[in-house]
């Protein structure tokens, strides 16, 4: 079979003494990559020099450099610019992916060439708790494609996740969705994932092949934590969902109640703004205040109470059900 092409996008700030390990997952992949882009942001640390190392030993690395610090956004949709593959793969510089995820995610995407991305199960890593559980569980048995419409229903049983670091994603859909908008900050994989998922479908390959790990002081966790400005950045997703531009998939985003994964600060924003009202369906009502009662038991559950209550809730993939590896 011959498999689509794949440029991989690494943006890196400071995180050098990852790079070896993110990068080495990728190198030892049974399907290569045709390029893979990593962009310094201005590091202040070792990055540079191991960066230069590694394309030194590997020809497929192209390294660049922004003149200053620009932020991961600006130097992401640098890389959309610069690749040449045909789908893109935006990893980060202290995740991991798993033998076969390339092969398999793009096999997929071979056979279902109108689907807009892929994804797998994503493996969650809490690194300050030792919780660790699987987000995509449940969509599918076997490698398969799924349709807008099977996606919605997926997504009203509770069914659907698309964990954001397992995608591989149509370069031509990502740059008609507006490649990461800056605006959006930490939701941003989301909000191209679900709006490139609900045009053209998505493909999913049922098994745990990438590694998210959740840092203390991440980007995600500081941006979560100031309550203002992540109301702002939920506030600009909703103004860009009622815009023309993106009402295909603000239609189903709407009839699955999408948006419950955002919390109570979402809850509370679609049941106070007139514009935003038409998200606060029944199916989001619900599924959002289980998910909001499910973060606050998080909060004061012991971490090996936590992870046995994953393995039996079923945010863990069960080995009976994967793919031949």
């Amino acid at each position: 079979m011959n498999l689509p092409t794949l440029s991989i996008i690494i943006p890196n700030f400071d995180h050098g003494k990852h790079l070896p390990v993110a990068v080495g997952a990728i190198l030892k992949q049974s399907a290569q990559p045709l390029e893979v882009i990593i962009i310094d942001d201005g590091s202040t640390d070792d990055s540079v020099e191991i960066i230069q190392a590694l394309a030194r030993q590997h020809p497929v690395i192209q390294f660049h450099r922004n003149e200053k610090n620009q932020g991961v956004l600006f130097t992401v949709n640098r890389g959309i610019d610069l690749a040449h593959g045909e789908y893109v793969f935006l990893s980060s510089a202290d995740d991991e992916v798993l033998p076969g995820f390339l092969e398999k995610s793009l096999q997929v995407l071979a056979q279902h060439p109108k689907a807009g991305l892929s994804c797998t199960i994503g493996d969650w890593r809490e690194e300050a708790t030792g919780l660790n559980w699987h987000m995509g569980v449940g969509m599918a048995d076997t490698p398969s494609y799924l349709s807008p419409e099977r996606m919605v229903e997926l997504e009203r049983q509770g069914r659907l996740f698309i964990p954001g670091h397992t995608t591989i994603l149509k370069r031509a859909a990502l740059i008609e969705a507006g490649k990461l908008i800056p605006e959006l900050k930490l939701t941003v994989d989301w909000f191209i994932a679900y709006v490139i998922g609900y045009r053209y479908g998505i493909c999913v390959v049922p098994e745990p092949l990438a590694i998210f790990k959740i840092l203390p002081k991440s980007y995600y966790q500081r941006v979560r934590q100031d309550q203002a400005a992540y109301r702002e950045v939920l506030v600009g997703m909703l103004n860009l969902l009622n815009q023309p531009k993106y009402q295909d998939a603000a239609a189903r985003i709407r009839e699955g109640g999408s948006l419950y994964v955002f919390g109570w600060p979402m809850l509370k924003l679609v049941a106070s703004q007139p514009s935003d009202r038409s998200f606060l369906t029944p199916t989001f009502l619900r599924k959002s205040v289980w998910h909001c009662t499910k973060l606050i038991l998080k909060k004061f559950t012991p971490a090996f109470v936590g992870n046995i209550y994953f393995r039996f809730a079923g945010y863990r993939a069960s080995t009976s059900k994967l793919g031949t590896k």
